[in-house]
């Protein structure tokens, strides 16, 4: 198998432990003869994954929880949220995460105006407001919450489905307790890269983008790939958000490295040699 992009090195390895970041990730997806997935290109330049092709995605910040305390959350109920999460507290921030960060990255929101419709940007003037509160965004100038509460927002947590569940292995200098969500692209906007955080964007058969990563073509961390291979076996959109809705149990995932000579591995519970490796 493909052990895909390691974002680090074996120096870069070190003796203490690391809590990881609670993380959101969205895997917006759409039928275009087949089944694609927005990727977007990292730049070079950030620290973590440089260069790899990711979903959109990053770390929860305050807005997110305050967010999630707020009415501005439609569509999925905190109670539920938490049991589906396995956590005892502000679950629907890892939905705001997500909605929040897919904006900023790729331009795509999934939120509605006031009267409940879904946000459409094909309007040049709405779609240059927009564009102009995710500049400010990526820029530090505003916040998530003054944007909802500019626009009147709600966000439409129930486009989102959790999906799977990921935590970067124990050794490695930054680590990442992500949650995957999967969403159908919304329809009357158009995704491209913030060209910044990500340099370029492309709609792509997650088959497809598995080939690419092992012909070397472009490069994919571990959990991308594990979620690639997950949405490969889905036809279409509908098939996938219909199993993705009937989910009730998300396992965590957490690889372990292998280090054997001069080759770093990742190994996943069932793989010769994981229960051998102190987590």
């Amino acid at each position: 198998m493909s052990y895909g992009y390691i974002p680090f090195s074996k120096d870069d390895l070190p003796d203490g432990y690391v809590v990881p970041r609670d993380a959101s990730t969205i895997m917006v997806v759409r039928d275009h003869g087949t089944l694609e997935v927005l990727m977007l290109k990292r730049s070079a330049k950030v620290e973590f994954a440089g260069g790899a092709h990711v979903f959109p995605g990053g770390s929860l910040d305050e807005d997110d929880f305050e967010i999630s305390r707020s009415d501005r959350c439609t569509g999925r109920l905190e109670s539920k949220a938490r049991d589906l999460l396995g956590i005892d507290q502000d679950a629907l921030a890892f939905w705001v995460c997500a909605i929040r960060e897919c904006f900023e990255e790729s331009g795509l929101l999934f939120a509605r105006d006031p009267s409940g419709n879904p946000i459409s940007l094909e309007d040049p003037k709405v779609k240059a407001r927009f564009g102009g509160y995710r500049e400010k965004l990526n820029n530090g100038e505003i916040s998530f919450s003054e944007v909802c509460e500019a626009e009147d927002l709600t966000l439409a947590l129930d486009e989102l489905c959790y999906f799977s569940h990921w935590i970067t292995p124990e050794g490695v200098p930054k680590r990442f307790d992500t949650r995957f969500f999967v969403a159908l692209a919304p329809e009357g906007q158009q995704a491209h890269d913030d060209g910044s955080e990500t340099v370029s964007s492309v709609w792509i058969n997650p088959t497809r983008a598995i080939e690419l990563g092992e012909a070397g073509e472009i490069q994919l961390i571990f959990a991308t790939i594990r979620n690639l291979e997950a949405l490969g076996r889905f036809e279409g959109a509908r098939a996938l958000l219909d199993a993705a809705r009937a989910i009730d149990s998300v396992p965590a995932n957490l690889p372990r490295v292998l280090i054997d000579g001069r080759e770093i591995r990742i190994l996943l519970p069932g793989d010769e040699g994981y229960e051998d490796l102190v987590g």
